[in-house]
C-alpha cells in the first residue's frame, strides 16, 4: 500500500510539473515572438524603375518616391544624357526601351520591383512620324509588358485624353467609346487593352490613369496639344505676349503637375483590393478650361498681357477630344482628389516662371 500510495504521489507531482512546465514553456514562447514582432523590421520599400525619366512626369515622380521609399530605391532613366542636377539627385541609368534583353539584366541586376512606364512620342511629335511613334509607343510598350509578366513587376503606365476621338461623349466615363484619330491616341487605346489583357490572362498587375494636358514650369513642353497652357507662361515672361495655336474657345480637361503626381503615387499604392478586377485605367482630372480663360485668370496677375489665336494642326486633334473627364470611379474607388483649381494653379505658375519678387 505504500509503495502504491508513493507512486501516486510521485504521479501527481510529476504531471503537475509537467503541467508548469508547458505553462511556462507557452507563456516563454508568447513572450519570444511578442518580442520577435516587435523588433521585425518594416516591409523593404518597392525599388522603382522609371522609363522617359528626361521627360515632363519623371524628375518630379522620382523626387516624390525617393522621398517615401529612399533615394537608391527609384531609378530614372532614359536614353538622353542627364544633367549635373539629375545626376546629384539619385541614381540615373540608360535605358533603351527597344531592348529588351538589356531591360531584363537592368531588373535583375538592380532587383527592380515596380516599372513606372513613361517612354511615349506625344501627340503632335507622332503626327510627324508615324513610324517613330508605333516603335516607342507599341513595341516599347510590348516590351515593358513582357518584362513585367517576366519577372513578375507592378506596371503602371499612363494614358491620355487622347485615347478618346470626335465619337466619344464629350465628357467620357471610364469604359466608353473611344476611336482616337491620332497615333498617339491609337497606340494608347492599345496599351490599355493590352495591359487589361495581361492582367487578366497573366494576373500581371497593370494599372493605368488617363492623365488631361499636364501643366508644369519645371520642364519645357513636349510636343503635345495642351502645351498652350504651359507656352503662355513662358511666353509672357520673355515677351510679354503670347500666340495661341489653339482657338479661343477650346475647352480640355488639364491638371497641375503636384495634383499629377499625387494621383500616380495614390494610385501606385492602392491595394490591389481597391481596384476593379475588371478594369485597370482610370480617367482623372482637376479643372476644364480654354485658352480664354486661362488668359483671363493669367492677366490678373499681367495686365498688359498681349495674346493673338492663330490654330494650327493641333486644333484638328483638340476638336476630337473631351472637354472634361468623369474621374467619378478613381474618387470613389481609391479616394482621388485634386488640390489645384485654376486660380491657384496660375499663382504658382506665375511665382516659378517670373519668380516669387514680381510685382
Amino acid at each position: 500500500v505504500y509503495n502504491r500510495l508513493s507512486i501516486s504521489k510521485m504521479a501527481t507531482v510529476l504531471q503537475r510539473s509537467l503541467s508548469l512546465g508547458r505553462l511556462r514553456a507557452a507563456v516563454s514562447g508568447r513572450r519570444m515572438m511578442a518580442n520577435s514582432e516587435s523588433s521585425a523590421p518594416p516591409p523593404s520599400p518597392p525599388r522603382v524603375l522609371i522609363t522617359g525619366g528626361l521627360g515632363q512626369l519623371g524628375s518630379g515622380l522620382a523626387k516624390e518616391l525617393r522621398g517615401r521609399y529612399g533615394k537608391e530605391n527609384v531609378i530614372l532613366s532614359d536614353v538622353f544624357k542627364p544633367t549635373k542636377d539629375i545626376i546629384s539627385q539619385g541614381p540615373y541609368l540608360y535605358a533603351d526601351i527597344l531592348d529588351l534583353k538589356h531591360l531584363h539584366s537592368l531588373v535583375v541586376n538592380y532587383r527592380i520591383d515596380w516599372v513606372v512606364h513613361f517612354s511615349a512620342l506625344l501627340s503632335a511629335v507622332g503626327e510627324k512620324d508615324v513610324g517613330r511613334a508605333l516603335q516607342v509607343n507599341v513595341q516599347g510598350f510590348h516590351n515593358i509588358a513582357e518584362l513585367c509578366r517576366s519577372h513578375d513587376l507592378r506596371l503602371f503606365c499612363p494614358s491620355t485624353i487622347g485615347a478618346f476621338g470626335p465619337s466619344s461623349p464629350k465628357v467620357p466615363p471610364d469604359l466608353t467609346i473611344q476611336r482616337p484619330r491620332t497615333i498617339y491616341g491609337v497606340s494608347k487605346v492599345h496599351m490599355e487593352l493590352l495591359g487589361e489583357y495581361y492582367h487578366q490572362k497573366y494576373n500581371l498587375d497593370f494599372r493605368s490613369l488617363r492623365f488631361p494636358g499636364v501643366i508644369s514650369a519645371d520642364t519645357p513642353p513636349g510636343g503635345g496639344t495642351t502645351d498652350y497652357a504651359v507656352h503662355i507662361f513662358h511666353e509672357a515672361a520673355k515677351h510679354g505676349r503670347y500666340t495661341c495655336f489653339l482657338r479661343n474657345d477650346t475647352r480640355l480637361p488639364m491638371i497641375y503637375l503636384p495634383d499629377c503626381i499625387k494621383a500616380t503615387v495614390q494610385f501606385l499604392e492602392a491595394p490591389v483590393s481597391s481596384l476593379r478586377g475588371d478594369m485597370r485605367t482610370y480617367n482623372i482630372q482637376a479643372v476644364s478650361f480654354t485658352p480664354a480663360e486661362l488668359v483671363e485668370e493669367v492677366r490678373k496677375h499681367l495686365p498688359e498681357l498681349q495674346v493673338d489665336y492663330e490654330p494650327d494642326e493641333r486644333q484638328d486633334i483638340a476638336d476630337s477630344w473631351p472637354e472634361a473627364l468623369d474621374d467619378s470611379c478613381a474618387r470613389a474607388d481609391w479616394g482621388w482628389n485634386h488640390d489645384y483649381d485654376l486660380p491657384r494653379m496660375v499663382r504658382e505658375m506665375m511665382d516659378k516662371v517670373f519668380g516669387k519678387g514680381r510685382t
